[in-house]
């Protein structure tokens, strides 16, 4: 055995998948899974462990190298947010059907609230959708025990095994062991079997009838069964619960003194849910209580659902984290005990803004100048903090920004007066969803612009590597792909690149962009600069310059209004707007905000 460690959860689950031989691990970054691959490859590098670890293009690429992997005989693994699966959904389908040969995990970091994320959405409905197990952990110590079962459940019924960690698990911090790392002796061996490996429908529904026996038999393996946690506990009412809210119920109950009274059970694997389980529970008990989050998953499993309480019947919320003043309420009003109505008083605070000195606002500076009356669609990256400017009018999803574009456009091409079309999307985002769309557009002739915001770099998760970067996960040289060759070669022919820091050679790019779309076609403009924080980018950034604002100044608020830098301040006592010299980066975009030009170079 070894020693614990303080870990957070998201490096819990690296922990265990190197404990337990994983070969290959990849993932595309996404808030709340980011450090699981960033936290493997740091382990794996300080002990020198031979796992291929790999920031993929996107998740539906990242799902497919890690399920070869594990057609090949070794364990792997894939990692991304709720979201993201549904981005990789196509594979998982159909890689359920055909099952695997080593272990194969994959983990969607689900983010209940939502924190950081366009959905709420429970990936354990995508598990059952598909038909594999889904393991749902209440704490990181859970979480990395829960990789080694895992992946005997995955070799021993030959099946994908999701692991479901929510933002709660992944980004707590807990005292784990950490035990020695796992073999990683196992040699790739690939059989070849076209009935299974390259199914075509008629053996697809071979591999069904299959897939549904393992499900009937994962129902009823005992490592996975739901746990009783008060043994002694006896009475006509149970509760039942998954995920981070077991942690919290356990606690709860204890202090209201239903320990010893009421029966609590644990689920770990949500999906399927033990057959046994399901009739003891509609025999023994007159009611349940069920918490989880977010979605009914265990609720509906349960045959009689009379005598559950939970989402279906509005007792629990179906929106929302559930959080531990919830629970405390919904025990007692469930128990029948007195209890003064819980209520927590949320504390306003300031909203997200893009960093002072980010290229990004520079950017959308520009396009509100070029474009003043235009539509902006944008995309999934710290750029949707455009929508501060006023230069984000369309957030849907990952490459949506482009296709978008293209519906704003067919649908106004026949009015007299056709408003100005800008998308704005990210260097990573445009590699990951943007290519199919642009390449849509051209075909099309679709008059827009768009702008790819290259700060060279992943920044919103953690400052990744991109196709651009040049380098990979473990910061190994990789081959660089060229994003305007790239956006040529999808038929683009009017496409150029400018510095957004540099605003006075950089609006006319976009100016000339918008107008060559009003009568052309589509015109791209790739606005690059180095992102201000984290990242390798080997290109210099902007010399910094030094501003403050003279007393021309006449308090118009205009340069905090439409530029939002967090450096510019307005200064009460001087009744008019300064700069904070903690917060400014030297970037000068602001002298040419001003319309009084009292912001000025020292």
């Amino acid at each position: 055995m070894g020693r614990k460690k303080l870990m957070l959860g998201n490096e819990a689950i690296a922990q265990g998948l190197l404990e337990n031989s994983c070969a290959i691990a990849t993932s595309y970054p996404g808030t709340p899974a980011s450090e699981i691959l960033a936290s493997l490859v740091r382990i794996k590098e300080k002990h020198s462990l031979p796992v291929h670890s790999q920031w993929a293009v996107n998740e539906k690429v990242a799902f497919e190298i890690a399920y070869a992997g594990c057609m090949a005989g070794l364990r792997t693994a894939v990692s991304m947010k709720q979201v993201g699966l549904n981005v990789a959904s196509d594979p998982l389908m159909s890689a359920a059907y055909m099952g695997a040969k080593g272990g194969f995990i994959v983990i969607s970091a689900d983010d209940p609230g939502p924190h950081s994320s366009q959905t709420e959405q429970d990936s354990r409905l995508m598990a059952m959708m598909a038909k594999i197990p889904v393991l749902d952990p209440d704490s990181p110590a859970q979480a990395k025990d829960m990789i080694s079962i895992a992946y005997e459940l995955s070799e021993t019924f030959e099946i994908p095994v999701m692991l479901r960690p929510t933002t709660r698990v992944c980004h707590s911090r807990q005292d784990v062991q950490a035990n020695k790392f796992g073999s990683f002796e196992r040699k790739a061996d690939f059989k070849k079997d076209p009935a299974r490996w390259a199914a075509t429908p008629k053996f697809r529904f071979k591999l069904h009838t299959e897939l549904e026996k393992k499900l009937e038999k994962i129902a009823a393996h005992k490592k996975t069964a739901p746990v009783k946690l008060n043994k002694k506990a006896v009475s006509g009412k149970a509760v039942i619960v998954s995920g981070v809210a077991a942690a919290h119920t356990r606690e709860i109950m204890k202090a209201l003194g239903l320990w010893d009274k009421t029966p609590l059970f644990q689920v770990i694997q949500p999906y399927p849910l033990h057959t046994n389980f399901i009739s003891s529970i509609c025999t023994d008990y007159d009611e349940v209580l069920v918490i989880e989050e977010s979605m009914p998953v265990i609720e509906m499993q349960i045959a009689d659902r009379t005598r559950a309480r939970g989402k279906l019947n509005g007792f629990v919320s179906r929106v929302g984290e559930i959080l531990p003043e919830a629970i405390e309420q919904m025990l007692c009003d469930f128990a029948g005990l007195k209890a003064d109505k819980i209520t927590v008083q949320s504390q306003p605070g300031r909203r997200p803004t893009l960093c002072a000195g980010c290229p990004h606002r520079a950017s959308f500076f520009a396009i509100k100048k070029a474009a003043p009356k235009g539509i902006y669609t944008s995309d999934i990256g710290c750029y949707t903090l455009g929508l501060n400017l006023g230069a984000v009018d369309t957030v849907l999803c990952m490459g949506a920004a482009i296709s978008q574009a293209g519906g704003f456009y067919h649908a106004f091409k026949n009015e007299s007066k056709r408003p100005d079309i800008v998308a704005t999307i990210g260097d990573s985002t445009f590699f990951h969803a943007g290519i199919p769309a642009l390449i849509d557009t051209v075909v099309q002739n679709v008059h827009f612009t768009l702008v790819i915001l290259d700060n060279r770099t992943t920044a919103m998760t953690g400052n990744q590597p991109t196709p651009a970067s040049g380098f990979g996960a473990s910061g190994e040289t990789l081959e660089i792909v060229d994003i305007e060759a790239l956006v040529k070669g999808c038929g683009v022919k009017f496409c150029k690149t400018g510095d957004p820091c540099k605003i006075k050679e950089f609006l006319p790019i976009v100016k000339e962009a918008v107008q060559y779309a009003r009568d052309k076609g589509p015109a791209v403009v790739i606005a690059r600069h180095p992102c201000l924080i984290g990242g390798k980018s080997k290109e210099k950034r902007t010399k910094k310059i030094f501003v403050e604002i003279t007393d021309a100044c006449e308090a118009c608020e205009y340069c905090i209004s439409h530029f939002e830098c967090p450096a510019i301040v307005f200064d009460i006592d001087k009744k008019r707007a300064d700069i904070d010299p903690l917060l400014c980066s030297g970037c000068g975009v602001c002298v040419h905000v001003c319309p009084k030009k009292a912001i000025v170079i020292k």
